[in-house]
């Protein structure tokens, strides 16, 4: 009798059977990669280490990179020192410049508002001195006065934080310098949590929007002439916020604008470019406002 022979393929699946080794599968296409949308395909680069962008209407996020990452913020920490102050003081408030004031930015290798010791100055004019020029000096002052004491103004500001549900944030001090004991940290996400109540305060809008500021000398103080660090400020619809800028923060900016009637705020984090962090805010406000308008 004439023995039959299996096909090849049928002897291939029964080896396979008793070796437990499968025959080659036959070679698949690649998959296809992911269809990117036309927003995706023009988000603006963002070469600092964090971003966040919001509607500050809705609270929907445009934009978000290792946002919720802790990180010293430098001087963007003067404007939860101007938020708390305006919590309890008014702008016509006068408060009278120490040398402790003075020294402290000096010592510290601080920015000042170069506040000359005896000089009596309003909480309004302060805001000034604080924010634009990022005064150390000023920020010291406004500790001080309104703490009490520098030690319970940083408590008032980390009780603050804590109210406006900034979970990832800790002030060491009132301006953002570092310290012996550390620098303190937040995020990108807390802080432009904190930028949009902190816009919702006119004083604060009205002083993060002007690009310079001068005072005539009087009887309780000599002349003074700030002009702000933000490069932001003469754009089409920006708002301010905040600069800031030490070592371990690296570069820092807390900016806002409006765009078809909404506002957006954002933040960036440890840029190595000081004058890219412009650039980039300037870009991803006019995309995420083109995101809003569509």
């Amino acid at each position: 009798m004439r023995i039959r022979r299996a096909p090849l393929v049928a002897l291939a699946g029964a080896a396979a059977l008793v070796t437990g080794v499968a025959a080659p599968a036959a070679a698949q296409a690649p998959a296809a990669p992911p269809v990117m949308t036309a927003a995706e395909r023009d988000t603006p680069a963002v070469y600092g280490r964090a971003a966040h962008l919001i509607d500050a209407e809705s609270g929907d996020v445009l934009f978000s990179k290792d946002a919720g990452e802790r990180m010293p913020v430098a001087s963007l920490t003067k404007t939860m020192t101007a938020y708390v102050v305006l919590k309890s003081a008014k702008p016509t408030d006068v408060v009278r410049i120490k040398a402790e004031d003075v020294a402290y930015a000096e010592d510290g290798g601080g920015t000042t508002a170069d506040l000359r010791p005896g000089d009596r100055l309003t909480v309004g004019e302060l805001m000034y001195a604080l924010m634009l020029p990022s005064g150390a000096d000023a920020a010291h002052a406004l500790a001080r006065t309104y703490g009490p004491g520098v030690k319970g103004f940083v408590a008032r500001m980390n009780a603050t934080a804590r109210e406006l549900g900034m979970s990832d944030t800790e002030y060491v001090n009132a301006d953002g310098l570092p310290t012996p004991r550390g620098d303190g940290y937040s995020t990108a996400e807390d802080q432009a949590l904190l930028a949009v109540k902190a816009l919702q305060v006119p004083l604060i809008e009205e002083v993060a929007g002007t690009r310079r500021h001068t005072l005539a000398a009087t009887d309780d103080h000599r002349a003074y002439s700030w002009r702000n660090t933000n490069r932001l400020l003469g754009t089409p619809g920006a708002i301010g916020l905040k600069t800031g800028f030490t070592r371990a923060a690296g570069y820092c900016l807390a900016f806002a604008g409006e765009s078809e009637g909404r506002r957006l705020v954002g933040v960036l984090l440890d840029e190595s470019v000081s004058s890219r962090r412009f650039g980039t805010a300037e870009a991803l406000l006019a995309w995420g406002g083109s995101r809003v308008s569509a």
